[in-house]
């Protein structure tokens, strides 16, 4: 995806996902994933949020997945809704949690020990969901139940954020991209800042370096500095005024090669500590 006629973002991808199967049969899969070219193992250990988010593995299926992953010199992201995924997921040495909709301090103090990240995209995940409740609504567990769960977790979703916010967790961003998300993933951020409290360098920072460290590519991405792929985003209006700068994207330029400069504004470029 790095390469190519047509310009594209950088994709990392898992090739898959693990749902299930014997601690055997998962440490097999993800032999499987790696040697098709996998860039990291995704793990299922909870059902959606749109189910409840209750625990779908044990504690040995995730141990052989994160384990199996990280003797292969693999990162695994977790879906991890609620509580109970998460603590087998951190405990296994999982690199991040995704969603962590309703996390526990017990949870949350865990990462901290275990130095897991947390995307926690519950923003626009949710709000998109039930903007768009008419194009989802009759497939699979998009029923009345599961967005009546979707509702629930606004509030929870944002506590979390705010607890892991002052616990020091390491967040990176995320949006998880589904349909009706596209083009406007940046709403994230201002969903952070807004409805948990998370400042506004600390949501930049987090999909920047911390976001590149998350990848194991500290060393390439996430920052601007001699030596580094020159991924530079710039906004008409600073981001740390008014988050909602970022909607207001004035050039992109994506290792090295533009691809959008609006040349009637001065763009501002905002650099993180790391910088």
């Amino acid at each position: 995806m790095n390469t190519g006629p047509l310009p594209a973002p950088r994709i990392l991808t898992s090739l898959g996902q693990i749902h299930s199967g014997t601690p055997d049969e998962i440490r097999s899969k993800v032999r499987k994933f790696v040697a098709d070219g996998a860039d990291f193992i995704k793990l299922f250990d909870t059902k959606s949020i749109r189910e409840g988010g209750g625990p779908t593995m044990t504690m040995d299926q995730v141990e052989a997945a994160c384990g199996e992953a990280k003797r292969l010199g693999k990162r695994t992201i977790v879906h991890a809704q609620g509580p109970e995924g998460a603590k087998m997921a951190v405990l296994a040495g999982c690199t991040s949690i995704e969603h962590g909709n309703r996390l526990t301090d017990e949870v949350l103090d865990l990462m901290v020990q275990h130095g897991t990240y947390f995307d926690s995209n519950n923003g626009i995940l949710i709000h998109n969901y039930l903007e768009n409740k008419a194009h989802y609504f009759g497939i699979g567990n998009y029923n009345e139940e599961g967005f009546l769960y979707l509702e629930k977790g606004l509030a929870p979703g944002a506590d979390s954020l705010r607890r892991a916010i002052a616990k020091h967790v390491k967040l990176i961003f995320g949006t998880d991209a589904v349909a009706g998300t596209h083009g406007r993933n940046s709403e994230e951020f201002i969903y952070r800042v807004h409805d948990s409290g998370m400042t506004p360098m600390d949501a930049l920072v987090s999909a920047q370096y911390t976001g590149a460290e998350a990848l194991g590519m500290q060393d390439q991405i996430g920052s601007i500095a001699p030596g580094m792929q020159a991924d530079i985003i710039a906004t008409d209006g600073n981001p740390l005024d008014d988050i909602a700068n970022v909607r207001r994207v004035a050039f992109v330029m994506r290792a090295g090669r533009t691809f959008k400069n609006v040349k009637t504004i001065t763009p501002t470029v905002v650099l993180s500590p790391k910088d």
